[in-house]
């Protein structure tokens, strides 16, 4: 049965309000929580961005069901730090964390100097923290010399299980490739169908059988005027699509894309509606390609009232 999660959004919230919401989350009925890891936010209307690792210790403390994270490993985190954060989690909290690895985005990776590559480029980094990582959480003596350096690094404090190790994948090209060493897929809600393709690539590739989690994308609200506002004036900047969101490197100027997108360009990132039926359809939709949790985001600001919400009409 495919789990419902929900989604802290540290650019949106401050660390202590997201903690509070988690424990409300879990309380409400959601199975898991899921937490975005972000140097910067996309828009300064946004205007928060803690620690997510800090955090994830705070809020797994404060609840009891599993957490998630996605993050870059190889320009903001070594891989070899990034892997002891997890081994730490992974210790204390047994079975309750995964995390997934994705290629990161300008903004937030761009801080430490290091040259921002083109995507294939980004894409064999991955792949090289991704094995230095995964033998570190066996308890291996790691050197790799390659894109990345790491000299006889051990984890010394590991967990009974390494904590999985999923790849992040917004196309099915992408999704594809990490088949084959990746422990499991998260990718992006939406239109069930271009849904369905990208699993579809990460199974041929080599996921048959791995877990595949869907981070799904709403706005809802009382009213669907008020549905509306909350997704242009909080994720705007973030439907402006294409490559743009993995290059830029400012929130001012995602505000200033963001002003060329509309109600009728916002729905390709958001599902806005008012109507709890039609969000569940959603759900129900996309449970049915084989997916083991959907984590819930909803971009407005109204999250007491969003959790609520769902408790009553999306989590029975």
């Amino acid at each position: 049965m495919t789990r419902i999660g929900y989604h802290a959004s540290h650019e949106q919230f401050d660390p202590r309000t997201m903690r509070d919401l988690a424990v409300r989350a879990e309380a409400a009925g959601f199975a898991g929580v899921k937490c975005s890891d972000h140097l910067q936010p996309w828009s300064t209307r946004q205007g928060q961005s803690g620690h997510a690792w800090v955090w994830l210790g705070a809020a797994m403390g404060a609840t009891t069901v599993p957490f998630g994270s996605i993050s870059a490993p190889g320009y903001r985190y070594h891989p070899a730090v990034m892997a002891q954060a997890v081994a730490t989690l992974g210790q204390m909290f047994p079975g309750r964390f995964w995390l997934a690895l994705g290629t990161g985005e300008a903004l937030n990776e761009w801080v430490t100097g290091l040259p921002w590559p083109d995507k294939p480029e980004r894409n064999a980094r991955l792949r090289e923290c991704f094995d230095v990582m995964h033998a570190l959480l066996r308890g291996e003596t790691v050197t790799h010399r390659g894109r990345i350096t790491v000299i006889e690094a051990r984890l010394w404090s590991l967990p009974d299980t390494p904590p999985p190790l999923f790849g992040a994948a917004a196309t099915p090209e992408t999704a594809r490739l990490l088949g084959g060493w990746a422990e499991g897929l998260l990718t992006l809600g939406g239109d069930p169908d271009k849904v369905a393709k990208v699993i579809a690539a990460f199974r041929e590739g080599g996921g048959e059988g791995k877990p595949v989690h869907i981070q799904h994308t709403i706005s809802w609200a009382e009213t669907q005027d008020q549905a509306m506002a909350n997704a242009l004036d909080q994720w705007a900047p973030v439907a402006i699509g294409g490559e743009i969101n993995w290059d830029i490197r400012r929130p001012t100027d995602f505000d200033l894309l963001g002003q060329f997108v509309g109600p009728d360009q916002i729905g390709r990132s958001v599902r806005v509606s008012a109507d709890p039926g039609l969000h569940r359809a959603d759900l129900q939709a996309l449970a049915g390609l084989g997916v083991d949790t959907i984590f819930l985001h909803n971009v407005g600001l109204n999250q007491e009232a969003f959790i609520d919400m769902a408790a009553r009409e999306l989590l029975g």
